[in-house]
């Protein structure tokens, strides 16, 4: 029989925001290393600015219609169901289109600060989620 890890609501409430938070902050760190952001600070402000309005205007847009798909779970769901399967479908595209990218070319303030920026956007968009797993915390 499949090994499928059963978990309540509120784990999926966490796991949704968490990983949003550290795959957020992974880009950021390698994001400004690429871009040399310490010599050329201009481009965590364009970094900055992109993130913020990817995640006003789309992250955060998802991250409510998850946590509403989440908030729908009327039993213990398997932990891989934190996302759907477009999304996971999208995490993969993803990350081939990074892998892609730095094996076509050298990873430099380009990627750099693309980085950055999806990184910012998806920490900045991983509060929807905090907010409310400490609101079905706090309730239960």
């Amino acid at each position: 029989m499949l090994f499928t890890p059963r978990v309540s609501k509120t784990v999926h409430l966490f796991i949704a925001p968490f990983i949003w938070t550290v795959i957020g902050a992974v880009l950021m760190i390698r994001g400004a290393g690429w871009a040399e952001a310490g010599t050329s600070g201009w481009l965590v402000l364009v970094a900055f600015a992109a993130g913020t309005a990817k995640a006003v205007f789309v992250l955060d847009k998802a991250a409510a219609k998850n946590t509403r798909r989440i908030l729908g779970f009327t039993e213990k769901k398997c932990l891989g169901a934190v996302y759907s399967w477009k999304t996971w479908l999208l995490v993969i595209v993803m990350m081939g289109s990074g892998i892609a990218m730095r094996k076509l070319t050298h990873p430099g303030m380009i990627i750099g600060t693309l980085y950055m920026a999806i990184g910012w956007a998806l920490f900045l968009s991983s509060r929807k989620g905090w907010r409310l797993w400490l609101e079905q915390v706090r309730n239960d």
